[in-house]
Order: C-alpha cells, then sequence, then structure tokens
C-alpha cells in the first residue's frame, strides 16, 4: 500500500460500514489510514459486522499507529478517534481528515487541514459518475445512523442536480 492520503474516523467507517459501502471512501484516494485508536472504538461497541468489512477493505485501509496528538489539538478536547485523525492528517501532509464530527470538523479548518464528511464522499462519488445516484445512497446511510436534517439533505443532493 502506498501513503496513505486520506485518514479515516469512526462514524464514516461505522456508517459506510453498515451499509456495506466502504468502496465509497476510495473517493478520498487509492489508500486510506485508519489509526488505531478509531479501529479500537470501532470494534467495542460489538458491531463485528462492521469489524468485518473495514478489515475485508484491507487493500485500501490501513490500520496505522496513533500518532502522538499535538496541543494544538489537545485544547479542543475532541474524542480520541477525532484527535488521532486530526493529528495523523496534520502529521501526513497535510492529509484530507474523513469525519462527521462538527467540532473536529471546525478545529481541521482551524488548522487549515482539508476534510470531508460521510455525505461529502457520496457527493463526489455521484459528481465522478461513480454512483448513479447519490439520493439512495443517502437515505441508506440516514437508515444506518447518518444524523442530518432533511433540509441539509436536499441541500447537498441539489448541489448534485438531484
Amino acid at each position: 500500500m502506498a501513503d496513505p492520503v486520506a485518514v479515516v474516523n469512526a462514524s464514516p467507517l461505522i456508517l459506510l460500514g453498515k451499509a456495506d459501502l466502504l468502496h465509497l471512501l476510495r473517493v478520498a484516494g487509492p489508500d486510506l489510514a485508519v489509526p488505531q485508536a478509531v479501529f479500537d472504538e470501532i470494534a467495542i461497541p460489538s458491531d463485528q459486522l462492521v469489524v468485518q468489512r473495514v478489515a475485508a477493505a484491507s487493500s485500501f485501509l490501513a490500520v496505522v499507529p496513533t500518532p502522538p496528538v499535538p496541543a494544538a489539538i489537545l485544547h479542543w478536547d475532541l474524542g480520541p478517534g477525532e484527535s488521532a485523525v486530526l493529528a495523523y492528517a496534520l502529521a501526513h501532509g497535510p492529509a484530507e481528515a474523513i469525519l462527521d464530527d462538527l467540532a473536529a470538523r471546525r478545529c481541521a479548518a482551524a488548522l487549515e487541514l482539508p476534510y470531508r464528511g460521510t455525505l461529502g464522499l457520496v457527493l463526489v462519488a455521484k459528481q465522478r459518475g461513480l454512483i448513479p445516484a447519490a439520493r439512495p445512497i443517502v437515505l441508506q446511510l440516514v437508515r444506518c445512523g447518518m444524523y442530518l436534517s432533511p433540509s441539509v439533505i436536499d441541500a447537498a443532493l441539489r448541489r448534485v442536480g438531484e
């Protein structure tokens, strides 16, 4: 595996794993990192299906050691997974951070790190012609636990012509 160009947090892994759509992560790049702290987070809740799917995606998802978290991230008081993702992104590039947590996204913006959420991955997949329609996938992700208001979903889907 080449050096990862993006690093993924638990929420996108869980949502896309439950929906059997982990391949959509590849819109962020051919190789992605999952810090050990994030993998530990998804392994705890007893959703073994997600863990199995993440393990099966090892051709493009690599579990990597959790890097030390710099003070610039620690002061945001994020969870261990979000902190690990941002620390990895900061140390490696910057690599793109794939995360849904609003506070973590604000921290990424403050650190001038590129970031995108699960919904953003779906929109890019639609724009690149990798999926025929975004709406069915977004609705499937909502059924799997993605929390977005109908107005946010509608506005996002309008951006890709749906």
